[in-house]
């Protein structure tokens, strides 16, 4: 069956409001730009996550051992069988897998004269010392230790008045408050006992009265209070 143009009703189109439109087209954008920023730095952080292998370079430098920078590398697998080389960023260099390791996911390496990377470590300098028959302490060091510490003792010595005497001072002035309001909260507190002796014995007078209202036996109060019943009825 054959459909016309004019049988479309289009009257539904005028409902719509072009601003709306355009409101709900910049939340769609501002979503869609909010994923592709927040998927891009997930991606970013991933891809990070996997340089997590530390390699501090050093090399001579005025035949002065110098660290003359620290890379990160990632593991790049090689084959189905297990094999795997460094790859490391920055310096776009594979290695072999590092074994001696300096600290926490951190491997050293010392760049030699033809570029080759070796990986090395720290050796033992007390025993290296020992070995080479060199002294700890010397006349030097020494007198550098006695000149330090008569330059500390004066500079201790030279202190001013508040430098000296202030944490005193201030240690002193805080027991005094602490004293001083111990001493009015007690005194307080005596006057709230005092008056609340007074709120009992008043209790315990009250208290009295009623009993003997209670028991006319034991008390002349209720044979009074109906002699004054009576004569205000008279």
């Amino acid at each position: 069956m054959a459909v016309g143009v004019d049988s479309f009703n289009l009257d539904f189109l005028s409902g719509i409001n072009l601003g709306s439109v355009w409101i709900l087209a910049g939340i769609v954008a501002f979503a869609l730009f909010f994923v592709i920023i927040v998927g891009g730095l997930l991606i970013l952080w991933l891809m990070n996550k996997k340089y997590y292998i530390k390699i501090p370079l050093y090399k001579n430098i005025g035949n002065v051992p110098t660290r003359v920078a620290t890379y990160k590398a990632k593991n790049f697998p090689i084959g189905k069988a297990g094999d795997k080389l460094w790859f490391v960023r920055g310096a776009n260099k594979y290695l072999a897998p590092a074994t001696l390791q300096s600290a926490n996911n951190e491997f050293m390496h010392w760049e030699r004269e033809d570029g080759e990377w070796i990986n090395f470590v720290m050796g033992d300098l007390d025993k290296d010392q020992k070995q080479a028959g060199i002294k700890y302490i010397h006349q030097d060091m020494r007198s550098q230790r006695i000149a330090t510490a008569n330059l500390l003792e004066q500079r201790l010595m030279a202190k001013g008045f508040w430098e000296k005497w202030g944490v005193v001072i201030g240690y002193v002035v805080f027991f005094l408050v602490i004293s001083v309001a111990v001493v009015m909260d007690m005194y307080m507190f005596g006057k709230v006992l005092t008056q609340l002796s007074g709120i009992l014995e008043k209790t315990k007078e009250l208290l009295n009265v009623a009993n003997a209202i209670q028991n006319p036996a034991n008390s002349i109060i209720p044979a009074i209070a109906l002699f004054m019943i009576k004569g205000r009825i008279k």
